[in-house]
């Protein structure tokens, strides 16, 4: 895996930026979390005039071999479907991009079908969907340094255009499987209480879903040892945190790693949506924990599981909708907040020039 310079954020500005929002004409800390989502978007861009400009949304595809046991309701058919729906407008994800002023870009990481043809889908096709981690690592190690590079191209591709925020999202039939692994295993979580209905699984269905994922683990086990709840972040810990994520991720989430670490290393703000992307986003900090600083927890899914993946990483969500759609529509909508938040740093007068008495 390529390597990364992440640097947690400088904090020497902290102190400036907490007088300007202080000294703004409101009272002493009225604005609550916009306050400190400014602090933050501030702290990240390195100055006291913050900007939401140009903000991107990576929509990323792909297919998983694990589909084939039957731990989803939706069969693979529809991931290129969706995909095929998105580039003619009539997503979720569509929707909250125009509402918004996100530039959207669609990207064929992995998924099961031949998109080449298809006018608004990046072709960055590693493979047609990975294989079956219930018998085989899911990626190889060229393939998964392939979709780090894609997160990574994207990313450089949105900051070219003058992109201030980022928002990834996802759209791979059965990746609620891979995700409730990684939080089993990176958090040190038994495996059945970070498994769901995904896409709306009866009861029958998740227990046949734990059967699957719960023999994958075990296998994975015997072959590497288990060792991914230990918080190890050394280089042993790191090359076995890599092992874990390409055994048993999607094309599109680990390239979703690795535009959130390419953001970081270039002080890129990046909304972290929903279930899949949480999951994503922990492989990202347990390879490199000063990532965190450039993540903002978008909102509280309402796949099982999510409140305790997110605090996992002490995450604090903006939102609580029961929102459970993915393609990054959840980190869309918690973007209003992170606008209002520059606003109010931006466009708000201060007590000096409102000639308004400070009274604290």
């Amino acid at each position: 895996m390529k390597a990364f310079d992440i640097q947690p954020v400088c904090r020497d500005m902290e102190a400036d930026i907490q007088q300007k929002i202080d000294n703004l004409n409101k009272p002493k800390g009225s604005l609550g979390r916009l306050e400190e989502l400014a602090m933050q978007v501030c702290l990240v861009q390195q100055t006291l005039s913050p900007s939401v400009a140009h903000p991107c949304h990576l929509l990323l595809g792909g297919d998983h071999g694990i589909e084939r046991e039957g731990v989803s309701i939706s069969p693979r058919e529809v991931t290129w479907q969706q995909m095929i729906n998105f580039t003619r407008g009539g997503g979720g994800v569509n929707m909250f991009c125009r509402q918004h002023g996100f530039k959207l870009r669609i990207v064929d990481v992995g998924v099961d079908y031949d998109l080449t043809a298809v006018p608004g889908i990046i072709d960055r096709k590693i493979a047609r969907g990975t294989r079956n981690f219930l018998f085989e690592p899911a990626m190889s190690e060229e393939e998964f340094d392939r979709a780090i590079g894609v997160g990574c191209e994207l990313v450089d591709a949105c900051l070219a255009e003058g992109c201030h925020v980022l928002s990834i999202g996802e759209m791979g039939i059965a990746n609620t499987s891979p995700s409730s692994i990684w939080m089993s295993l990176f958090g040190g979580i038994p495996l059945e209480e970070c498994i769901g209905a995904g896409a709306g699984l009866a009861a029958e269905g998740i227990r046949h879903k734990q059967d699957v994922l719960s023999r994958a683990v075990a296998r994975f086990a015997e072959v590497y040892g288990k060792g991914c709840d230990d918080g190890a972040h050394g280089v042993d810990g790191q090359a076995h945190t890599v092992t874990t994520i390409r055994y048993f991720g999607g094309f599109e989430m680990v390239a979703a790693i690795g535009a959130m670490l390419r953001a970081a290393e270039r002080h890129l703000l990046t909304l972290v949506d929903g279930f899949i992307m949480t999951a994503c986003a922990i492989a990202a900090i347990r390879l490199y924990p000063a990532a965190q600083d450039y993540m903002l927890f978008a909102h509280q899914g309402d796949e099982s599981g999510h409140k305790r993946m997110l605090d996992i990483v002490g995450a604090k969500p903006l939102l609580h909708l029961g929102l459970r759609l993915g393609e990054g529509t959840g980190a869309l909508c918690a973007f209003p907040l992170v606008d209002s938040a520059v606003r109010m740093v931006n466009e708000m007068n201060n007590f000096q020039s409102a000639k308004i008495t400070k009274y604290f």
